[in-house]
Order: structure tokens, then C-alpha cells, then sequence
């Protein structure tokens, strides 16, 4: 009979796709001694990339620098016994589902949504027209997207979308080269972002003000750009019956608080500054216009409508006008991908799951297999967000330690992990790697006053991975 899990003899053994926020937000609840007092825990992270922290790293913009400190909450569940990290590993390529479940009491899928929405409309491909999650990729020195290029050469930029990403997409247009020399944004978007002609950066959302996705501290930061103005149609403030009733409420404040900035924006004068970043509402695009490159956006204005499901839904009207336009970023969400031999539902790019548990097609749980972050919930939420949805998972995972519902592992043993990717992967990344690299990239940023000079391709990044990590790490 096996001994019971998570004890000395038997720890728990977990392994986790996905080295973000969520995916370390379950390794530290798994590895805490405060929560699971008296439990015996190995945890694995596996990442595609030779470096941790997701969307950390990857997706906040440069000019953020504190909410990248976030990371030193991961440094510390790293710092945990049990815990391993193997960078450069990638599930379906180097790692697959047999293995996993043949090493491991659960695994557990935190892969995020790396996929982008598209908008579906003619002229959506041709060159200029660019998903923004590639541009900010490839501003972050994500190794997969530093080869691209974008034409910054244009006069007006169009970002479609009213989130966060819109607003980062269009900071990082306007912000001008002495801001952007402070920051860990990558060398080769530094350089191309210092020449950047652009003088117009418009911003479309297809409802109204009050339902715009972007939060507080994100529109108030327009208003503090060094050389860009902020404008409004006074026009697009003026909110319909519906709109000024949804924001009543305490549950509200956001929202009241975003028509409240945006007012006062539409009431300011422009100061002459040379850019300048504009905030469209109730317009829709439905068609990029251009032959050989993107030459203009054809919009449709809308209406708000309440909806039967309730909220309000934008409806088009006959109304409609070109913007002229040298490149458009569409930041309109993200999408999950599948994995394989892990169920997924096309309809909402999600793994499907209850509170965390996977779901097989057949409407069963999967024994051992669970989900955190956005690959189980959505594109929703910001970074703090995914601690309690890995928590919610996490605890359903041990109910079933408890209840003896998860995998008999064939072998358990934490060297066999490490001797398959030894063969398979050799050059797999550990986190003493991850240090060497975190340690190189911070040393060349120090005599330049930035917090971190970005290796961002994967040659590099396994180079210095290779490097014996300090003594003063």
C-alpha cells in the first residue's frame, strides 16, 4: 500500500505548464508552510521560455516598473524547498501529457492566452495592420517576436481597443526617447521607438466612455505624459440616459471615475505639445482601407442599446467615416490555444474546468489535472487577480491529495524528470540559469541608470544562462 501523499516519504509532486503570475501564484499556496502547515510538496515549473514571469516580463509596459515588482514575490516562492524551474521547455515539444502524468501527482495548466482577437473585417492583413500583442512582445524583448518590424515612419497611429493594452500601445508611442532611456524597454524597439514620426496616436472604443475597460490609474497617466496632449470630444463625454444610469451605484466607481478624468480632459486645452493622443468613443471599424499597406480605418458610429442579457451593446448606425492612417494596432483581447491531449473549448478559448478541476469531453473531471490564470478563466482581471484564482485551484487539488482522486505516478522520483530533459533537452534553463541571465541583464543596465538591459533572443539567453552565477547573487 503507498504511504500517504505529501508526507516525507511520499511528497506531493506537482508539475506546473507555465512559469506566470498564476502558475507561480499556485507554486507559492502549494509550497507555503503558513497554508499547508505539516505538507510535504515538490513543485516543477516548466516554461517555453529560458526566462520566468509571464506577462511580468513580457506584456507590462516598460514604463511600469512597479508593477514588475510583483516578481520579488515569485523570487521568494523560487526560494522555497521543492521548488524547480526548467526554462527552455516546451509542453508538446520537449515535454509531453504521458510524461507528466507518469512523474507527477497533478499537473497543473497556467499557459495564459497568448493568442490575440481579431477584428474580421477586409483589409485586416495588409502590412501595418498588426495585432498589439506582438508590438508589445516585441517592445518587451520577447525572443519570439524581436526579428519584427513596424513602420513608425507614419504620422497618424489607430489603436482599436479600450483596455489597458490600448492605453500601454499608445503611451509607449508618445512617451519620448529620454523617458523611454530609463526604462528596460528592449534595445532594437528603443532604437526604432526614438525615431518615431508619429504625431497622432487615436485610440477607438466601440461603446462609450463608461464602459471603456481601461482603469483609473491608466487614464489618469495620459494626463501626465512630458510631450503629448490629451484630447476629447467634449461630444463623446456627453453620456446617453442609459450609460449616466449604469454608473450610479458603488459597485460603479471605476467606471464614474473614468467618465469623471475623461471629462475633464475633453475640457482642457491643448498645450502644443508634439504628439498627441486622442480618445474616440462609439465608433467600430469596419474596414482598413489600402492597397500595398494600410492607408486609412472606414468607421461605423454606434449607439448604445440596453441588452436583453443586461448591460449595453453597441448597435451601428448608418453613419460612417475613413481616418486616414499609416498603421493600425488592433487591442481588442486575447484567446487561448489548445494544448495536446488537454480538452479545450474553441467557443471560449478556455480550458474547461470546474473551479479549476479540468473537464474532459465527457463532462467528467480529469483525475489530477487542473487550471489556473487566464487559460482557465478568460482574458479578465489584472495580475493580482490570478492569486486568488490559483488559490481556489489550488485548494481543490488538495481535497482531492486528501481524497486520494489524483495520479499514481509510475515514478515519482525527481531525478528521472531531470535525466529525461538531460537527454531531450539539454539546454534546458534552471533557475540558477535564470539568475545568471537576471544578473547580466541587470549589470549592463546599471552604468546606463535602467533597471535591466533585456537579452531578447534565445541565443543570448542561453548563453548567459550558461554562465557560472555569481557569488553576489
Amino acid at each position: 500500500m503507498a504511504s500517504v501523499i505529501g508526507t516525507e516519504q511520499n511528497p506531493l509532486r506537482v508539475a506546473i505548464i507555465g512559469s506566470g503570475p498564476s502558475g507561480f501564484y499556485a507554486a507559492g499556496h502549494i509550497l507555503s508552510p503558513k497554508a499547508h502547515p505539516g505538507l510535504v510538496a515538490e513543485v516543477d515549473v516548466f516554461d517555453r521560455l529560458p526566462t520566468p514571469w509571464g506577462l511580468v516580463r513580457g506584456g507590462v509596459a516598460p514604463d511600469h516598473p512597479n508593477i514588475k515588482a510583483v516578481s520579488r514575490v515569485y523570487e521568494k516562492t523560487a526560494a522555497r524547498p521543492g521548488f524547480r524551474f526548467f526554462g527552455n521547455v516546451e509542453f508538446g515539444r520537449d515535454i509531453f501529457h504521458e510524461d507528466l502524468v507518469s512523474h507527477y501527482h497533478a499537473v497543473i495548466y497556467a499557459v495564459g492566452a497568448e493568442a490575440d482577437k481579431r477584428m474580421g473585417i477586409p483589409g485586416e492583413d495588409l502590412p501595418g495592420s498588426v495585432a498589439a500583442t506582438s508590438f508589445v512582445a516585441w517592445y518587451n524583448g520577447h525572443p519570439d517576436y524581436r526579428h519584427l518590424e513596424f513602420d513608425l515612419s507614419v504620422r497618424r497611429a489607430v489603436v482599436v481597443g479600450n483596455g489597458n493594452v490600448a492605453m500601454d500601445v499608445a503611451r509607449m508611442l508618445a512617451l519620448t526617447p529620454a523617458e523611454l532611456e530609463r526604462t528596460d524597454v528592449a534595445d532594437h524597439a528603443l532604437e526604432a521607438l526614438r525615431d518615431s514620426a508619429i504625431e497622432e496616436i487615436l485610440l477607438l472604443g466601440r461603446r462609450g466612455p463608461a464602459q471603456a475597460a481601461f482603469t483609473n490609474p491608466e487614464l489618469l497617466e495620459l494626463g501626465e505624459m512630458v510631450d503629448a496632449d490629451v484630447l476629447v470630444d467634449p461630444r463623446d463625454v456627453a453620456l446617453d440616459e442609459h450609460s449616466a444610469a449604469s454608473i450610479e451605484g458603488e459597485g460603479e466607481i471605476t467606471s464614474r471615475r473614468n467618465v469623471e478624468i475623461l471629462t475633464r480632459y475633453s475640457a482642457a486645452q491643448a498645450a502644443g505639445k508634439r504628439r498627441r493622443i486622442v480618445l474616440r468613443f462609439l465608433v467600430s471599424p469596419v474596414a482598413v482601407h489600402g492597397e500595398d499597406r494600410v492607408r486609412g480605418v472606414e468607421v461605423v458610429h454606434n449607439q448604445l442599446h440596453p441588452h436583453e442579457t443586461g448591460g449595453l451593446r453597441a448597435r451601428a448606425t448608418d453613419r460612417r467615416e475613413t481616418i486616414e492612417a499609416g498603421i493600425v494596432f488592433r487591442s481588442i483581447g486575447y484567446r487561448g490555444v489548445p494544448l495536446p491531449g488537454v480538452p479545450f473549448d474553441e467557443q471560449r478559448a478556455t480550458i474547461p474546468n470546474r473551479e479549476g478541476r479540468v473537464v474532459g469531453p465527457d463532462g467528467e473531471t480529469v483525475r489530477g489535472e487542473y487550471t489556473v490564470g487566464w487559460i482557465k478563466r478568460g482574458p479578465s482581471g489584472v495580475i493580482g487577480t490570478n492569486k486568488k484564482d490559483a488559490n481556489e485551484t489550488v485548494d481543490r487539488l488538495l481535497e482531492d491529495v486528501a481524497a486520494g482522486a489524483v495520479i499514481e505516478p509510475a515514478d515519482p522520483a525527481p531525478q528521472s524528470v531531470e535525466a529525461l530533459l538531460n537527454e531531450r533537452r539539454p539546454d534546458h534553463v534552471t533557475y540558477s540559469g535564470w539568475q545568471a541571465i537576471d544578473a547580466l541583464e541587470r549589470a549592463t543596465g546599471e552604468p546606463h541608470g535602467r533597471p535591466r538591459v533585456k537579452l531578447a533572443s534565445f541565443d543570448e539567453l542561453l548563453a548567459a544562462a550558461r554562465e557560472t552565477v555569481r557569488s553576489s547573487l
